[in-house]
Parts: structure tokens; C-alpha cells; sequence
């Protein structure tokens, strides 16, 4: 029997790289105008930004994402209230499906989530810049970076856009209708659990109490817990007092003893330990990474270095 091959196309072909980052700002952030012959997206995980892209002004909200073609003059700043974390990805693609992201601006869904998470995750091993860093000329590799990591980026920033293409152009729905009763009963649930946690940010808080105040047992606050998060709901509740702890030291309004006391820490040094813990960094570390961004305007118009991805 004779077999035969089959071409396999590529709809989308991302040739190089020119930055990933990932963006912690104070509500007083700008980031400067600019143009460039590459593509970029801007996705916003938390709070909001005003954007502007060929002298029109918009909104973006936590979860958006909005694309700039190449050559298209784009800006961005604070409503001056709001503390923003940004991702940021710029990249090469001369595919003519990429015309389809001309001006497009949407929210991403659970799975587009994972893999923008995905890249910034094998970024972070790949490149020795921190994804924070404002003004690198050229990313640096990472001499000890995994077998096949740039193209584990490359593969994973492709596949996103390929999912938001097909998402978009056949119409499914942004956010998919609940269709299941259980599946409905435990979004209640889930949203119930959450609201607790947020309830209590500013103090110690065990299982049983959360069980106690949501009516749930034990077994199932667990098990869904760890089927919707994939953790145990103490891990989270941790990196949730983590992540208001970051939202405080970027407000500037107290010290770390102040913010480690509204948190509910034993002491300042538990907090300490906690924070280095779960974000890597000191507070004061922190502080510093997240007030240099906003000492000079950001300017990725000086990325004019690219990556290659294949490798």
C-alpha cells in the first residue's frame, strides 16, 4: 500500500519576537506614544487603562485584550484611580489572517487565559530580562533555559491567536452560557466561596470557618475548590493577601508594618516571609521594581532588536 503526505498549512506564523512583558503599575502610569513596524497586544489583568490608538480613546477593563497592526500609532495611561497589571507582547507575523485583528478588541476567555500564562511562564525561564523590566534594547536568552523554550513560546503565542480567530469568526459567545444545572449550582457556590475569602482579607482564616459561613461541607468546599483553582483554598487565600498587599504598597498610602497589620500578619516579618515567598521579592524589592516604572514613561519604541522563535 502506497501512502501519501499531506501539506500542513499554517494559518498564523509568528516569525520573531520583540518583547513580553509583564506590567505591575501605580494608578499614575503612562505609557508613551508610539509606532512600529510589529505587531502588539495589550491584555489587561487587573484594573483598568484608558487607550489610544489613531487619536481614538477608549476604555480597556480587566480581562480585554486590544491588538495595534503595525505602524499604527498607539498610547496609554491610568484613569488615575485604578491600579493596573498589564500584559504586553509584540511580535512579527506577516500572515494575512492577522488582518482579522485589525482594530480588534475583546475579552478573553478561561482558555485564552491559560496560554497567555503559558507564555509568560516559558518567558520567564527562556529570557533572563524580568518581564518587568521597562527599557531592554533586546531581550537576553537565558543560557540556561530549556530544550525547545523559544519555540514552546512560539507554538503557544500562535495557537491564542488561532483560538481568538476561530472564537470570533464563528461567533461563539464571549463568555459560554451555563447550560448544566450543576455546573450553574456550582458557579453559585464557587462565587460564594470567593466573596468569603474577600470578606475576611483582613484576617486569619481556617476551613472550618469557611465551611461555617458558607454551608458547605468540608469535602465539597474542597473539591471544588481545587477543581475550579487547582490549589487548596489556604494556598489561595494566602496569594489573595499577597496580591492586596501589592495593591497597597502601590496606593503608597502606608509602611509595610501598616500593611502587614491591616492584613491581619502575626508580624512584619511573617509578612515579609510571605511576600518574598509567593512573588519572589522583598516589599521593599517590590516597591522599588513598581515605582521604577513610573519614574520614566514607558517606551517600547526602543525594542527595535528582535528575537527569533524557531529555535
Amino acid at each position: 500500500m502506497s501512502y501519501q503526505s499531506i501539506t500542513l498549512t499554517e494559518t498564523i506564523k509568528v516569525e520573531k519576537l520583540y518583547s513580553i512583558h509583564y506590567f505591575e503599575y501605580m494608578n499614575n502610569f503612562f505609557l508613551k506614544g508610539e509606532r512600529h513596524n510589529f505587531w502588539e497586544f495589550l491584555c489587561v489583568d487587573k484594573g483598568e487603562i484608558e487607550v489610544t490608538s489613531n487619536d481614538r480613546s477608549s476604555v480597556l477593563q480587566k480581562g480585554e485584550i486590544i491588538f495595534y497592526k503595525p505602524n499604527e500609532f498607539h498610547s496609554a495611561k491610568s484613569n488615575g484611580t485604578s491600579l493596573s497589571n498589564l500584559v504586553m507582547v509584540s511580535f512579527e507575523c506577516r500572515s494575512p489572517s492577522m488582518k482579522f485583528f485589525n482594530d480588534q478588541r475583546f475579552h478573553v476567555t478561561k482558555r485564552e487565559r491559560q496560554l497567555m500564562t503559558s507564555i509568560l511562564s516559558e518567558s520567564r525561564k527562556t529570557f533572563s530580562n524580568p518581564l518587568n523590566e521597562p527599557y531592554p534594547a533586546k531581550m537576553q536568552f537565558n543560557p540556561d533555559a530549556p530544550n525547545g523554550s523559544r519555540q514552546m513560546i512560539k507554538i503557544t503565542l500562535e495557537m491564542m491567536l488561532l483560538q481568538m480567530l476561530r472564537r470570533i469568526q464563528t461567533h461563539r459567545l464571549l463568555c459560554p452560557v451555563i447550560t448544566s444545572s450543576r455546573r450553574s449550582n456550582d458557579e453559585i457556590l464557587y462565587r460564594r466561596i470567593i466573596e468569603c475569602l474577600e470578606s475576611h482579607i483582613q484576617e486569619k482564616l481556617t476551613i472550618d470557618q469557611i465551611c461555617h459561613e458558607t454551608l458547605m461541607g468540608r469535602s465539597q468546599l474542597q473539591k471544588l475548590f481545587h477543581r475550579k483553582n487547582n490549589c487548596g483554598i489556604i494556598d489561595y487565600f494566602s496569594r489573595m493577601k499577597i496580591d492586596a498587599a501589592k495593591q497597597l504598597i502601590r496606593d503608597n498610602h502606608l509602611n509595610f508594618t501598616q500593611i502587614s497589620n491591616h492584613l491581619g500578619y502575626t508580624s512584619i516579618h511573617y509578612f515579609s516571609r510571605q511576600f518574598k515567598k509567593t512573588t519572589g521579592m522583598t516589599p521593599s524589592e517590590y516597591s522599588s521594581s513598581v515605582k521604577l516604572l513610573n519614574v520614566k514613561p514607558h517606551a517600547t519604541s526602543m525594542l527595535t532588536q528582535p528575537v527569533s522563535v524557531t529555535k
